[in-house]
């Protein structure tokens, strides 16, 4: 038989009113007392309806997770890392998580994910670029909202975000020190926040180090920071300059994509180039040369977002906040010469 409230409060020799204020996380309960009743209904294996907990809280205790088509089809698990990271905080914090996965183009006449229509989320989580319609849509219905990896144009919201533009410095700076001159910037999708950030890092690198910024080592007209674009602009930085000794590229994809190219058109520069990616994917270590990457803590950045969302829930933060989550360059063989070669 299931068991009961009842049975939990004889166990923990206190009041069923009692069980049921601690279990609705009720502050007026002395620490002690909310120990014993929840060592009781764990050894009881008692877990209240959730039903029930919403009439007397409000809430539902359900947390929703956006992500459009693109990201959830993308290859690389950054995305599949981020929503670990919720997975992982939410059952920390007794939250369950929805996911939805929405089209990338979003128009005003479309409708919005039934966990909103239906009031049955606390709050939602949206990972990565979406369309402004969706969010100017969204916020009419009074959710609080947690923005990953991606800073709207218009609007003021509560964004976790990882720390695009020092990590991009390091990276350049590194390159720098190894006697680098001729560096190149390769991009897809340079309307994305976090991607303009990276190439702004890329330029404050050079300034700072007094190396002059050269437009035509910039390539940033790709639609998508994919493999097959990070191909297509190795092929343009093959065919238009020489001199290039080095080449940061806006994630681990486009730089996967560059190896590729190499290693079809021109194996041996595979050990003459130096070459760093962005956000260190698992396949950064299978790949030859292995990849040296800026280090994204991925699962950080959904457990920072629900612990973000959660105090936007229960009234903790008045206005909306801003969380940069550091990154960490990661050095591996794709970096292993001085600056001496170039594509000759």
């Amino acid at each position: 038989m299931k068991t009961t409230i009842k049975e939990v409060a004889l166990k923990a020799n206190v009041s069923i009113a009692t069980v049921s204020l601690v279990l609705n996380k009720n502050t007026r309960i002395s620490p002690q007392t909310r120990e014993t009743v929840l060592k009781a209904a764990r050894k009881l294996n008692y877990y209240p309806s959730r039903s029930a907990r919403a009439l007397v809280s409000k809430q539902t205790g359900n947390l929703g997770f956006v992500l459009t088509k693109d990201h959830f089809l993308r290859t690389e698990p950054f995305y599949t890392k981020i929503f670990l990271g919720t997975e992982i905080e939410a059952n920390n914090k007794d939250y369950y998580v929805f996911l939805t996965v929405m089209n990338s183009v979003y128009n005003e006449s479309d409708s919005l994910p039934r966990f909103v229509l239906e009031k049955n989320i606390d709050g939602i989580i949206i990972a990565g670029k979406v369309a402004d319609a969706f969010l100017v849509k969204l916020k009419k219905y009074n959710i609080p909202i947690v923005l990953i990896d991606y800073i709207p144009k218009k609007g003021d919201y509560s964004i976790v975000i990882m720390d695009n533009i020092q990590g991009s410095i390091s990276a350049v700076e590194y390159f720098i020190k190894l006697g680098h001159k001729n560096i190149a910037f390769i991009a897809g999708d340079i309307s994305h926040p976090s991607i303009s950030e990276r190439l702004r890092g890329y330029k404050l690198a050079l300034k700072r180090n007094k190396i002059m910024l050269n437009n035509s080592l910039i390539l940033t007209k790709y639609s998508s920071p994919n493999r097959t674009n990070g191909y297509k602009a190795a092929e343009h930085l093959l065919s238009i300059s020489k001199k290039i000794s080095a080449v940061f590229c806006c994630n681990d994809a486009m730089a996967l994509g560059l190896i590729d190219c190499l290693k079809d058109k021109k194996p041996s520069l595979l050990k003459k180039i130096s070459i760093i990616g962005f956000d260190d994917i698992e396949e950064d270590t299978r790949v030859s040369p292995t990849l040296s990457t800026v280090k994204v803590n991925k699962i950080d950045l959904g457990v920072e977002a629900v612990k973000l969302l959660v105090n936007n829930i229960k009234g903790k933060n008045i206005t909306n906040k801003k969380i940069i989550i550091p990154t960490e360059l990661i050095l591996r063989e794709s970096t292993r010469n001085n600056g001496k070669y170039n594509l000759n």
